[in-house]
């Protein structure tokens, strides 16, 4: 039982006996009923005070829907290299591999772990092995086995 419904009735338990002692000529009445009616009100007190708090629910609002990948759109890395023979500078434009959080379910911290792993871009991971990919970062290879399929995907799109 809690402990301030304890406390409650013996308050009503001093409130009864005032009661009595009002109904009944006793000796000392004033002090008898002021005495139980005081210490009734202690009682009460006491027991609100020994109540339980309301726990505040704490409802988390929903994140923001995630946006969808966007394609992969074609990234150029400039390569400019220079040829001994003719003197010349010559600028290539070399398709850049797209970013490894590109692909759905490969967030920020997935991506730290795959970098630590050696794969950097979307194109390690394209050439990466499902089962040893999932065996090392200890996840489900159906998993892993997707996001080399989104890689592979993203590595064919001009």
């Amino acid at each position: 039982m809690r402990s301030d419904y304890a406390l409650y009735v013996v308050a009503i338990i001093l409130f009864i006996l005032t009661a009595i002692v009002l109904a009944y000529q006793v000796e000392l009445r004033e002090l008898w009923s002021i005495t139980t009616a005081v210490l009734g009100l202690l009682f009460i007190g006491m027991g609100y005070s020994q109540r339980p708090k309301p726990q505040a629910t704490v409802s988390k609002a929903l994140p923001p829907p995630i946006p969808p990948p966007r394609p992969a759109a074609a990234t150029v890395e400039a390569v400019t290299e220079e040829r001994k023979e003719t003197g010349v500078t010559v600028t290539e434009a070399k398709p850049k591999a797209a970013k490894l959080t590109r692909i759905r379910g490969i967030g920020e911290k997935r991506a730290e772990q795959l970098k630590t792993l050696g794969i950097d871009n979307t194109e390690d991971l394209a050439n990466a092995s499902a089962k040893d990919l999932a065996k090392k970062l200890e996840i489900s290879s159906k998993t892993t086995g997707r996001w080399i399929e989104n890689a592979k995907k993203l590595a064919k799109k001009p």
